[in-house]
Protein backbone atom coordinates (compact mmCIF):
# COMPACT_ATOMS: atom_id res chain seq x y z
CA UNK A 1 0.00 0.00 0.00
CA UNK A 2 1.22 3.48 -0.77
CA UNK A 3 0.02 6.65 0.90
CA UNK A 4 -1.45 9.82 -0.56
CA UNK A 5 0.97 11.91 1.54
CA UNK A 6 4.17 12.58 -0.38
CA UNK A 7 7.43 11.91 1.41
CA UNK A 8 10.52 13.52 -0.12
CA UNK A 9 12.97 11.32 -2.01
CA UNK A 10 16.47 12.81 -1.69
CA UNK A 11 19.02 11.05 -3.87
CA UNK A 12 22.28 12.43 -2.49
CA UNK A 13 23.81 14.14 0.51
CA UNK A 14 25.76 13.52 3.70
CA UNK A 15 24.22 10.42 5.29
CA UNK A 16 24.16 12.12 8.69
CA UNK A 17 22.19 15.08 7.38
CA UNK A 18 19.79 12.82 5.46
CA UNK A 19 19.05 10.70 8.51
CA UNK A 20 18.51 13.78 10.66
CA UNK A 21 16.03 15.11 8.08
CA UNK A 22 14.05 11.89 8.44
CA UNK A 23 14.12 12.21 12.22
CA UNK A 24 12.48 15.62 11.87
CA UNK A 25 10.00 14.16 9.40
CA UNK A 26 9.10 11.45 11.94
CA UNK A 27 8.15 14.23 14.36
CA UNK A 28 6.09 16.03 11.71
CA UNK A 29 4.17 12.90 10.76
CA UNK A 30 3.59 11.92 14.39
CA UNK A 31 2.12 15.38 14.92
CA UNK A 32 -0.12 14.91 11.87
CA UNK A 33 -1.30 11.58 13.30
CA UNK A 34 -2.42 13.40 16.46
CA UNK A 35 -4.41 16.11 14.69
CA UNK A 36 -8.16 15.67 14.27
CA UNK A 37 -8.34 18.03 11.29
CA UNK A 38 -6.08 15.85 9.14
CA UNK A 39 -6.44 12.55 7.29
CA UNK A 40 -5.09 10.41 10.11
CA UNK A 41 -5.20 7.21 8.05
CA UNK A 42 -2.97 8.74 5.36
CA UNK A 43 -0.63 10.19 7.99
CA UNK A 44 -0.39 6.85 9.77
CA UNK A 45 0.49 5.02 6.55
CA UNK A 46 3.05 7.63 5.51
CA UNK A 47 4.70 7.42 8.93
CA UNK A 48 4.71 3.62 8.85
CA UNK A 49 6.33 3.45 5.42
CA UNK A 50 8.97 6.02 6.33
CA UNK A 51 9.86 4.26 9.59
CA UNK A 52 10.26 0.90 7.83
CA UNK A 53 12.17 2.21 4.81
CA UNK A 54 14.45 4.37 6.95
CA UNK A 55 15.38 1.56 9.34
CA UNK A 56 15.83 -1.12 6.68
CA UNK A 57 18.15 1.15 4.68
CA UNK A 58 20.17 1.95 7.81
CA UNK A 59 20.60 -1.70 8.76
CA UNK A 60 21.58 -2.66 5.21
CA UNK A 61 23.93 0.17 4.28
CA UNK A 62 24.81 2.43 7.21
CA UNK A 63 25.36 0.40 10.37
CA UNK A 64 27.52 -2.33 8.76
CA UNK A 65 29.81 0.16 7.02
CA UNK A 66 30.22 2.36 10.07
CA UNK A 67 31.04 -0.75 12.07
CA UNK A 68 33.65 -1.93 9.55
CA UNK A 69 35.30 1.50 9.70
CA UNK A 70 35.34 1.34 13.52
CA UNK A 71 33.20 4.48 13.77
CA UNK A 72 30.75 2.51 15.91
CA UNK A 73 31.09 -0.69 17.91
CA UNK A 74 29.29 -3.98 17.36
CA UNK A 75 27.26 -3.23 20.48
CA UNK A 76 26.14 0.17 19.20
CA UNK A 77 25.06 -1.29 15.86
CA UNK A 78 23.23 -4.17 17.54
CA UNK A 79 21.55 -1.79 19.97
CA UNK A 80 20.36 0.32 17.05
CA UNK A 81 18.85 -2.77 15.45
CA UNK A 82 17.18 -3.72 18.74
CA UNK A 83 15.60 -0.29 18.95
CA UNK A 84 14.39 -0.63 15.36
CA UNK A 85 12.71 -3.86 16.48
CA UNK A 86 11.07 -2.02 19.40
CA UNK A 87 9.74 0.53 16.91
CA UNK A 88 8.46 -2.25 14.66
CA UNK A 89 6.58 -3.80 17.58
CA UNK A 90 4.98 -0.47 18.51
CA UNK A 91 4.25 0.27 14.85
CA UNK A 92 2.40 -3.02 14.38
CA UNK A 93 0.18 -2.21 17.36
CA UNK A 94 -0.48 1.24 15.89
CA UNK A 95 -1.36 -0.14 12.46
CA UNK A 96 -3.67 -2.75 13.97
CA UNK A 97 -5.68 -0.15 15.90
CA UNK A 98 -9.11 -0.07 14.26
CA UNK A 99 -10.15 3.38 13.12
CA UNK A 100 -8.36 6.60 14.01
CA UNK A 101 -10.72 8.06 16.61
CA UNK A 102 -10.43 5.45 19.34
CA UNK A 103 -8.57 5.28 22.64
CA UNK A 104 -6.63 2.31 21.29
CA UNK A 105 -5.36 4.47 18.41
CA UNK A 106 -4.34 7.25 20.82
CA UNK A 107 -2.61 4.83 23.20
CA UNK A 108 -0.73 3.09 20.39
CA UNK A 109 0.33 6.45 18.94
CA UNK A 110 1.63 7.59 22.33
CA UNK A 111 3.66 4.40 22.69
CA UNK A 112 5.07 4.67 19.17
CA UNK A 113 5.95 8.34 19.70
CA UNK A 114 7.90 7.42 22.81
CA UNK A 115 10.00 4.66 21.25
CA UNK A 116 10.71 6.68 18.09
CA UNK A 117 11.84 9.70 20.13
CA UNK A 118 14.04 7.51 22.33
CA UNK A 119 15.70 5.88 19.35
CA UNK A 120 16.27 9.15 17.50
CA UNK A 121 18.08 10.63 20.50
CA UNK A 122 20.26 7.56 21.06
CA UNK A 123 21.09 7.20 17.38
CA UNK A 124 22.10 10.84 17.12
CA UNK A 125 24.35 10.52 20.17
CA UNK A 126 25.95 7.10 19.64
CA UNK A 127 25.91 6.58 15.87
CA UNK A 128 25.56 9.86 13.99
CA UNK A 129 28.02 11.84 16.13
CA UNK A 130 30.81 9.26 15.61
CA UNK A 131 29.99 9.13 11.90
CA UNK A 132 30.57 12.89 11.70
CA UNK A 133 34.00 12.74 13.30
CA UNK A 134 35.34 9.32 12.34
CA UNK A 135 34.23 9.04 8.70
CA UNK A 136 35.35 11.29 5.85
CA UNK A 137 32.95 13.56 3.97
CA UNK A 138 33.40 11.49 0.80
CA UNK A 139 32.44 8.29 2.58
CA UNK A 140 29.47 9.96 4.24
CA UNK A 141 28.32 11.17 0.82
CA UNK A 142 28.59 7.67 -0.66
CA UNK A 143 26.73 6.21 2.32
CA UNK A 144 24.08 8.89 1.83
CA UNK A 145 23.63 7.90 -1.79
CA UNK A 146 23.33 4.21 -0.98
CA UNK A 147 21.00 4.78 1.96
CA UNK A 148 18.74 7.12 -0.01
CA UNK A 149 18.54 4.71 -2.94
CA UNK A 150 17.49 1.82 -0.69
CA UNK A 151 15.06 4.00 1.30
CA UNK A 152 13.42 5.43 -1.80
CA UNK A 153 13.06 2.02 -3.44
CA UNK A 154 11.18 0.72 -0.40
CA UNK A 155 8.97 3.80 -0.23
CA UNK A 156 8.10 3.51 -3.92
CA UNK A 157 7.19 -0.16 -3.52
CA UNK A 158 5.09 0.32 -0.39
CA UNK A 159 6.71 -1.38 2.57
CA UNK A 160 4.47 -1.15 5.64
CA UNK A 161 1.32 -3.19 5.27
CA UNK A 162 0.27 -4.97 8.46
CA UNK A 163 1.52 -8.25 6.97
CA UNK A 164 4.89 -6.75 6.06
CA UNK A 165 5.40 -5.18 9.48
CA UNK A 166 4.37 -8.41 11.21
CA UNK A 167 6.91 -10.30 9.09
CA UNK A 168 9.63 -7.80 10.07
CA UNK A 169 8.74 -8.32 13.73
CA UNK A 170 8.96 -12.09 13.37
CA UNK A 171 12.31 -11.72 11.61
CA UNK A 172 13.61 -9.56 14.48
CA UNK A 173 12.71 -12.31 16.96
CA UNK A 174 14.45 -14.97 14.85
CA UNK A 175 17.57 -12.80 14.58
CA UNK A 176 17.63 -12.11 18.31
CA UNK A 177 16.96 -8.38 18.08
CA UNK A 178 13.71 -8.80 20.01
CA UNK A 179 12.60 -11.25 22.71
CA UNK A 180 9.74 -13.66 21.87
CA UNK A 181 6.19 -12.40 22.36
CA UNK A 182 5.63 -14.45 25.53
CA UNK A 183 8.67 -12.94 27.22
CA UNK A 184 7.69 -9.43 26.16
CA UNK A 185 4.16 -9.89 27.53
CA UNK A 186 5.53 -11.19 30.84
CA UNK A 187 7.94 -8.26 31.07
CA UNK A 188 5.09 -5.81 30.44
CA UNK A 189 3.03 -7.41 33.23
CA UNK A 190 5.97 -7.14 35.65
CA UNK A 191 6.63 -3.53 34.63
CA UNK A 192 2.95 -2.65 35.02
CA UNK A 193 2.75 -4.20 38.48
CA UNK A 194 5.94 -2.44 39.57
CA UNK A 195 4.64 0.89 38.29
CA UNK A 196 1.37 0.48 40.19
CA UNK A 197 3.26 -0.36 43.38
CA UNK A 198 5.58 2.63 42.92
CA UNK A 199 2.57 4.93 42.54
CA UNK A 200 1.06 3.47 45.71
CA UNK A 201 4.28 4.14 47.62
CA UNK A 202 4.32 7.76 46.45
CA UNK A 203 0.69 8.31 47.41
CA UNK A 204 1.26 6.74 50.83
CA UNK A 205 4.25 9.05 51.33
CA UNK A 206 2.14 12.09 50.44
CA UNK A 207 -0.51 11.08 52.96
CA UNK A 208 2.15 10.96 55.62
Amino acid sequence: MTTSIFVSRPTSGDVVDLILEDHRLFEDLLRECRRTDRDRSASRQALAELLVAHAEAEETHVYPKLRRRDAITDHEAEHGEEEHADITEALLEFLEAKGTDTQKYDDALEKLSSVVAHHSVEEELTILNPARTEVSADVRAELGRQWALARNRLLDAGCASVAQVRALLEQAVVEGALAPAEAREQAEEITGAAKERAEEVLEEAKDG
